[in-house]
């Protein structure tokens, strides 16, 4: 076993910025990259290992290679691999939307739903973005408010700053709105219902489509429950400091502020996802050694054991 550094897949959606380009090193061609899927065994765009014996296979051959075992026994308990981690660099509006949750995904998409967790990593003065509605509405004013374009007038429009979290529990109405940078840890799943669009066209000249029906049929039609903040306290260690940004049965995730070095294990219970948001570090063990820059990701096996993070940097770290 040693430390898997990964090469995400890119999308190129039509409100997507340069960031992911200019300031987390994503090489492409793309002209755009709104997305860079930094931890992902989905169909529609799987990690690809840059180091070591296994590079240029995909994360999921890694894994059908060596066993589930490399998951860990809290995995046990999911058919498919149960999360998927993305950078996400919104230059525009992205369009009002909801995901289902599982038992409804599972009988009308194929797969499973989609609960997800934002961390504002960075964002324009001002920027804001759609979290849930003001107040309760009726199924009836849902609908009657998408057929005449004035859904906006009752969603709940939050401003952010960098730091914040936001828990998107399947069913929540969402936006993420221009001028904001986004590291998510949601499910494994890409099924999502576009409720308005802003009158935008595709590439292909006509208007995005929308999924009005479904939408309503999954639709918490209410406010949102809970803060905008981490979860948990910043706890202060010998070189570095971590806080629990959000912990639910898919996933838990720490934000680590490392300003010499940190100590941790990757026991049998979990893989761990090393995403760096800012500056350089050198995760080193006595199975290998990386360098990680600022938008490099590493996947770390369960039962891995010990390693250091050393350096002067910003971490997103994942475990289920």
């Amino acid at each position: 076993m040693y430390p898997l550094k990964l090469t995400a897949p890119l999308k190129d959606y039509i409100w997507g910025g340069t960031k992911l380009k200019t300031d987390y090193n994503k090489q492409t061609d793309l002209q755009k990259v709104a997305e860079s899927w930094e931890l992902s065994c989905h169909k529609d765009g799987n990690s690809i290992i840059a180091n070591g014996e296994y590079a240029g296979k995909t994360l999921v051959e890694y894994i059908e290679q060596n066993g589930k075992a490399v998951l860990g026994t809290n995995c046990d308990r999911f058919e498919n691999f149960p999360i998927l981690i993305k950078l996400i660099d919104a230059k525009d509006n992205l369009s009002v939307q909801v995901h289902p949750e599982n038992e409804y995904a599972l009988r009308v998409e194929g797969e499973y739903g989609k609960t997800e967790m934002w961390y504002i990593v960075d964002c324009e003065e001002g920027a804001s973005l759609l979290y849930g509605f003001k107040h309760d509405i009726s199924k009836e004013e849902f609908k009657q408010r998408i057929e005449n374009n004035t859904l906006l007038e009752v969603c709940n429009k939050v401003e952010v700053k960098k730091g914040d979290v936001f828990f998107i529990d399947a069913g929540t109405l969402h936006a993420i709105g221009s001028g904001i940078l986004i590291a998510e840890i949601q499910q494994n799943s890409n099924t999502t219902y576009r409720i308005y669009d802003y009158g935008r066209v595709g590439v292909d000249g006509k208007p995005r489509e929308l999924h009005v029906d479904k939408a309503i049929d999954v639709t918490n039609l209410c406010p949102p429950t809970k803060p905008t903040t981490p979860q948990g306290k910043t706890e202060k260690y010998d070189g570095y400091t971590k806080t629990l940004l959000s912990t639910c049965e898919y996933f838990t995730v720490y934000a680590l502020d490392i300003e010499l070095k940190a100590d941790f294990n990757v026991d049998n219970t979990s893989f761990q996802s090393v995403l760096c948001l800012e500056g350089t570090l050198v995760l080193s063990s006595e199975n290998g050694t990386i360098t990680l820059q600022k938008g490099d990701s590493v996947f770390l096996p369960a039962n891995y054991g010990n390693y250091t993070l050393q350096g002067k940097a910003n971490v997103v770290l994942t475990m289920v």
